[in-house]
């Protein structure tokens, strides 16, 4: 049966929750099917996410990865398009480290594209009014180094992986930030996982953004 790795993030930068981590675990207490689930709540430093990635895709050999993760500020439930090699980080991880313009993976490509259907995962977001949009960018902080230490990991290989960005959860955030209430985050992750099970082809539209 096919296998699907999910993970989110802990808190970060003096946060007490991560509506990423919230939503997965809720993702995994309600997942019915044949479909193999695995989660993983993952730490938010550079070498540790990066690592805990790499040792999941080891033991589990998943078919899917989809990494998801907090990115305040956005209105919408954001997949991303692509990955870049490149670690420059505008605050100090979890545990204070703050590269400025290093590599995610030296001697790697520059980028890489997620190799799930992100159009049609956006398309089947706002088809179930969750408010959706594609992005292309997934910035240069943690987020950004494990979908690429994911899709590097992964080249070459029948295994998809990719990423989306989730905006804060109702009472989580700051005054005033946009946010979803956490059931619709939780369900937005739940339609993203079964799109990218089910389809290895994307659809054909325009759409995404600079977030």
């Amino acid at each position: 049966m096919p296998t699907l790795l999910l993970t989110g993030f802990e808190p970060f930068a003096g946060d007490t929750v991560n509506p990423s981590g919230d939503a997965v675990r809720a993702v995994a207490e309600r997942w019915t099917g044949s479909d193999r689930l695995i989660t993983e709540v993952l730490p938010v430093t550079f070498d540790g996410a990066i690592a805990r990635m790499a040792a999941l895709l080891d033991e589990h050999r998943p078919d899917v990865v989809l990494a998801t993760g907090l990115a305040g500020g956005r209105t919408a439930v954001t997949p991303e398009r692509i990955a870049v090699n490149l670690a420059d980080a505008r605050i100090p991880d979890n545990v204070g480290h703050r590269p400025q313009d290093a590599a995610v993976v030296e001697g790697g490509p520059a980028a890489y594209f997620a190799t799930l259907p992100v159009k049609a995962i956006s398309a089947a977001l706002g088809a179930a009014g969750i408010p959706s949009t594609l992005s292309h960018t997934a910035g240069t902080f943690v987020c950004n180094a494990t979908m690429y230490a994911a899709l590097h990991a992964t080249e070459g290989t029948a295994t998809r992986a990719g990423f989306i960005h989730l905006p804060w959860a109702e009472g989580t955030g700051p005054d005033g930030a946009p946010s979803l209430p956490i059931e619709t985050i939780r369900d937005a992750l739940e339609i993203a996982a079964r799109v990218a099970l089910a389809s290895e082809d994307d659809v054909a539209a325009a759409g995404g953004e600079l977030s």
